[in-house]
C-alpha cells in the first residue's frame, strides 16, 4: 500500500528519472489526468501498466474509490500531464484524504515548469513567490492588486490565448518599466525566453499567435 506522486516531464520526454520508469512500471495503477496524452509517454517508455483518469472534474467523485484502493493494499502513481501532481494540477486532494488515513506518500522529485523558468529568467530567485493560475474572471484584478507591494519575484502560469491581456493587466497594475520574462514551450525544440519589460514584452507577444504553455516570470517591486 503506496502513493506514489510521479513528476513527468513538461516537453522533452528525456526530463525522466530512471526511477520514474521504474515505478510507473511497477505501480498496480496510474492515475493520469490525461491518460491520451499520457500514453505516449507511456509507449515511449515501453509501460504497459493500466491507467485510470483522474483529473479536476472526476475527483471528488473517484477520490473515495482511489481511496480504497490503497487501503486494499495497492500501490498507486499519479502522475499529469506534464510537471508535479500538486502544482497547479489535480493532487493535493488525494493527498490530503491519503495523509488522512494514514496511507503512505512519497513524492519523486523531477519536473515542475517553474524551476527552469524562475532560474533562466536572470531575475532575483533567492526569494521567491509562486502564484500559478490567477482567476479567470472574479477575483482577478484583486489578485493582480495584491502583487504590486510584491517584493520577491513572483511566478504566474498562463495560457498562450491569455498571455497578452494579462500583460496588459499586469502593466496596469505595475507599470510598464517592471521587468518580466516569459517562458514558452520548456524544454521543447521551439523554447522561448523573452526578457525585458512588461512593455516590451507585451509589444513582442503582440506580434502574431502565441503557442505553448507559458510561464511569467515578473521582478519584485523596489520599496
Amino acid at each position: 500500500m503506496k502513493l506514489y506522486l510521479v513528476p513527468t516531464p513538461v516537453g522533452n520526454l528525456a526530463d525522466i528519472t530512471y526511477r520514474a520508469i521504474e515505478v510507473l512500471q511497477q505501480a498496480d495503477l496510474i492515475l493520469a489526468e490525461d491518460t491520451r496524452t499520457s500514453s505516449k509517454l507511456m509507449q515511449h517508455y515501453g509501460i504497459t501498466t493500466p491507467m485510470q483518469s483522474y483529473h479536476i472534474f472526476n475527483e471528488h467523485q473517484t477520490l473515495q474509490r482511489v481511496i480504497d484502493r490503497l487501503l486494499a493494499g495497492q500501490t498507486l502513481a499519479l502522475i499529469t500531464d506534464a510537471g508535479t501532481p500538486g502544482i497547479s494540477d489535480p493532487g493535493f486532494l488525494l493527498v490530503r484524504e491519503a495523509v488522512q488515513h494514514d496511507i503512505p506518500i512519497e513524492t519523486l522529485p523531477g519536473p515542475t515548469a517553474f524551476v527552469p523558468a524562475l532560474v533562466n529568467s536572470g531575475l532575483p530567485c533567492d526569494q521567491f513567490t509562486f502564484i500559478g493560475f490567477l482567476p479567470h474572471k472574479k477575483g482577478r484584478q484583486t489578485a493582480l492588486r495584491s502583487l504590486a507591494n510584491e517584493q520577491r519575484t513572483f511566478i504566474l502560469y498562463e495560457s498562450p490565448f491569455r498571455l497578452v491581456k494579462t500583460l496588459e493587466q499586469l502593466i496596469e497594475v505595475l507599470g510598464e518599466e517592471r521587468q518580466a520574462c516569459v517562458c514558452r514551450e520548456i524544454s521543447k525544440i521551439h523554447e522561448e525566453n523573452a526578457r525585458g519589460t512588461l512593455r516590451q514584452l507585451h509589444s513582442h507577444f503582440s506580434q502574431g499567435e502565441v503557442k505553448g504553455e507559458i510561464v511569467i516570470v515578473v521582478s519584485g517591486a523596489q520599496m
